[in-house]
């Protein structure tokens, strides 16, 4: 069974950095797509970034654009998010999962999309 869990999150001050991880178990994880989404308090559960299973290919909300960098190391079974220049939006619970089987295009941005969630990591950005 293939479980995920996320870690990094915490308190950073608004223009701070923080790098969020998620360690997934279970085979095969090379060759799925990944994503990222958040859900802030009272807000939907919105889209971050996914990364195609290579690692090649990327797509960013827009939103994180230019400060957030999503990356994976299948050898570690581990996906990152690397979150610069943080502002107070970007307060939310933050989690992985799992996409598409054999995806190269790193483009699935829909939540209905991923079949396996981690539990969050809390990303608090204060002004």
């Amino acid at each position: 069974q293939v479980q995920l869990e996320e870690s990094g999150g915490g308190l950073v001050q608004a223009g701070g950095s923080l790098r969020l991880s998620c360690a997934v178990s279970g085979r095969d994880f090379s060759d799925y797509a990944m994503g990222w989404f958040r859900q802030a308090p009272g807000k939907e559960r919105e889209f971050v970034a996914t990364v195609s299973m290579g690692g090649y290919s990327t797509t960013y909300a827009d939103s994180v654009k230019g400060r957030f960098t999503i990356s994976r190391n299948n050898a570690k079974n581990t996906m990152y998010l690397q979150m610069i220049s943080l502002k107070p939006e970007d307060t939310a619970v933050y989690y992985c999962a799992r996409g598409p089987y054999g995806d190269v295009t790193g483009e699935y941005r829909y939540a209905l999309e991923y079949d396996v969630w981690g539990q969050g990591t809390q990303v608090t950005v204060s002004s």
